[in-house]
């Protein structure tokens, strides 16, 4: 499904749903020189994917290690990241993970905690796919 750019009804891009907010989105790509090179906002959303696995990445280690407040500061970091270009559910996930990094006190909290960054990171790594194709099929269209 497309979607029509009311100020320029030529740029039409993919309806991303709920994964993103689209005045925040269409804000960034004000900031392109040239719409068809999408010389700004191209590499500012490539460069958010290569830094959204590594933070999972990181996040993955941080869980096998039980390690709360940096799970808390890794979810602070992407969902601050995120939010600024407007990504919706990936700041969401993020959220959780920030929050329940904030919460254990005893070992039940804790694995507590842990299963719902668990699920959390499981999903914010599903709807970063997910945007990631959606993305691609913009920016290379």
């Amino acid at each position: 499904m497309l979607y029509t750019d009311e100020r320029d009804p030529g740029n039409e891009m993919p309806e991303f749903g709920d994964h993103v907010d689209k005045t925040m989105f269409e804000q960034i790509l004000e900031m392109d020189e040239d719409e068809k090179e999408r010389d700004f906002s191209k590499p500012l959303i490539y460069n958010f994917f290569e830094q959204a696995a590594d933070t999972f990445e990181r996040m993955e280690r941080e869980l096998e290690q039980k390690n709360l407040s940096e799970l808390s500061r890794l979810g602070h970091f992407l969902k601050g990241s995120s939010a600024t270009l407007g990504f919706i559910k990936i700041r969401d996930s993020c959220e959780v993970i920030q929050e329940q990094g904030k919460l254990a006190g005893s070992e039940s909290d804790l694995a507590a905690c842990l299963d719902k960054i668990r699920d959390a990171l499981a999903q914010a790594r599903n709807d970063t796919d997910e945007l990631r194709n959606l993305m691609i099929k913009y920016f290379e269209n």
